[in-house]
């Protein structure tokens, strides 16, 4: 079996491109900390049409090295993104090589077009990227679910970057069933330049929840509403059942936040949600036509925003490998 790895290796590519998208998190309620310290979730998960890119190159030695660069219209501190073995993609191509006998030394050029710390699940993507792409460079013959299963050790939201679409994610939104949505929903993405960090939303809302005396649901539930309304594409219905327990924090830690949902329904937006743990903000247009008019107008008002649009496709290679 080895042997027949190794032959695939010699003849295989030097290089694999790899897109992954980033999400937004339609709906997302909390449960109470659980014993290891995490939180259950409830969430419905929709990729959209903001990738990131990692291109993986074989390399003389054994290491995994990492450069970073950004693209597109979005404000991205990439200076907050490790270099180093923290570095989710690395992690990612390392957990691999540790179970392909094909492994050789990589080095990961990742093009950023998701918020950095942004609530969108762009290092996540990074990481979904990186294990396709080894995967491939490597010859290593993992199937979809096999590298969905150890994505999961990376995090809760690395499973769904290779899977893409929508799903519903229980658990810590490791546990994931997908759900059908066919129609595109139209949404504009207005980010932050700096970032927020999960943890620290997360230990908020516990504080929120004790100082107020809100009780949290043991066992987070999804209302089956929404996913009538994406499975319909029908913006309108969706649009007043957004929601995101982490929205309250995340606007204790960035007031600014809530000048942002302001301008969006003032601009016209059906609704505005912040994205998972946020800064990055979301708002749900109509239309491609009514997304690009929002869009508009949100950078005539001083804002960075960009029209994307879901569901997308999950962790795919972009090109043909290169010899």
């Amino acid at each position: 079996m080895e042997s027949g790895r190794a032959g695939q290796l010699r003849g295989g590519p030097r290089r694999v491109r790899v897109r992954a998208p980033g999400k937004i998190n339609v709906s997302l309620r909390v449960g109470p900390p659980r014993e290891d310290g995490y939180h259950g979730i409830a969430s419905v998960f929709l990729a959209v049409s903001l990738y990131e890119e990692v291109t993986a190159t074989r390399v003389d030695g054994d290491g995994v090295t990492v450069s970073v660069n950004g693209q597109g219209t979005l404000n991205l501190p990439l200076g907050a993104v490790p270099l180093d073995a923290t570095n989710l993609a690395v992690r990612a191509a390392r957990l691999l090589a540790e179970v392909s006998p094909g492994s050789t030394g990589v080095h990961l050029d990742i093009t950023k077009r998701v918020p950095v710390s942004g609530g969108m699940g762009g290092g996540s993507a990074d990481a979904a990227a990186a294990l396709l792409a080894c995967d491939a460079l490597w010859g290593s013959g993992f199937s979809r679910d096999e590298l969905a299963k150890i994505a999961v050790s990376l995090g809760a939201d690395v499973p769904f970057a290779l899977l893409g679409g929508t799903a519903v994610g229980l658990g810590v939104g490791e546990q994931l069933t997908p759900a059908i949505s066919k129609t595109p929903l139209h949404w504009v993405l207005v980010p932050a330049d700096y970032g927020l960090s999960t943890p620290q939303v997360y230990r908020l809302l516990d504080e929120i929840r004790l100082r107020t005396g809100t009780q949290a649901p043991l066992q987070p539930e999804i209302d089956p509403a929404i996913l009538g309304a994406m499975r319909a594409g029908d913006a309108p219905a969706l649009a007043p059942l957004l929601h995101n327990d982490l929205q309250e924090p995340a606007l204790e830690l960035a007031p600014g936040l809530g000048d942002i949902l302001e301008a969006g329904t003032k601009a016209g937006a059906l609704a505005g949600i912040v994205s998972g743990s946020g800064p990055t903000v979301a708002f749900l247009a109509r239309s491609p036509r009514h997304a690009v008019e929002l869009e508009s107008r949100l950078e005539a008002a001083g804002m960075t925003a960009t029209a994307v649009h879901g569901p997308a496709h999950g962790a795919r290679i972009a090109s043909d490998p290169a010899g």
